[in-house]
């Protein structure tokens, strides 16, 4: 049985959203790479972290994608980071359970466009890595990165 967003019970679906409105994440990430045009493999990905598996595997049982891994000193983390999930279970998911917070709602929203851009291919040319930069730097305050936009653009 595929993934249909109406079959979420309504409670269950705003009780996930409120649940990652505080403590969920929605991430972009650029590693470095030998296999790419571009040196750049740009990734995204929706992810919660939790000391109790339980909630994160409500995620799994009605996002219907996803894995739950554990981490060395016991935190637990569900992520998505295949794009055909994303596309067709985590954005619609979030479309339709909205967020209340102004915060959260303005990283999803720029989360969105790019997991479209990388769909579309947009990330396999340098505009479109420009583009991708500008509007990542937007979310999550700013974030902590690995490599600075200056480091990325130098070397696309």
């Amino acid at each position: 049985m595929g993934f249909n967003v109406k079959n979420i019970p309504v409670k269950i679906g705003y009780y996930l959203a409120g649940f990652v409105d505080g403590e969920g994440s929605f991430n972009i990430s650029f590693r470095k790479t030998n296999d790419y045009k571009n040196c750049w493999k740009i990734s995204a990905c929706f992810n919660i972290s939790q000391k109790d598996p339980v909630i994160l595997s409500l995620f799994k049982r009605y996002l219907k994608c996803g894995t739950i891994r554990q981490r060395r000193d016991g935190i637990v983390y569900y992520e998505v980071n295949n794009l055909n999930a994303l596309c067709e279970n985590v954005i619609p998911f979030f479309e339709h359970f909205e967020f209340l917070s102004a915060k959260k709602k303005r990283d999803f929203s720029k989360f969105k466009k790019i997991v479209y851009m990388i769909k579309n291919g947009e990330h396999l040319n340098k505009d479109g890595i420009k583009e991708i930069l500008k509007i990542r730097s937007k979310m999550n305050n700013g974030g902590k990165r690995k490599y600075t936009e200056e480091q990325i653009l130098q070397e696309i």
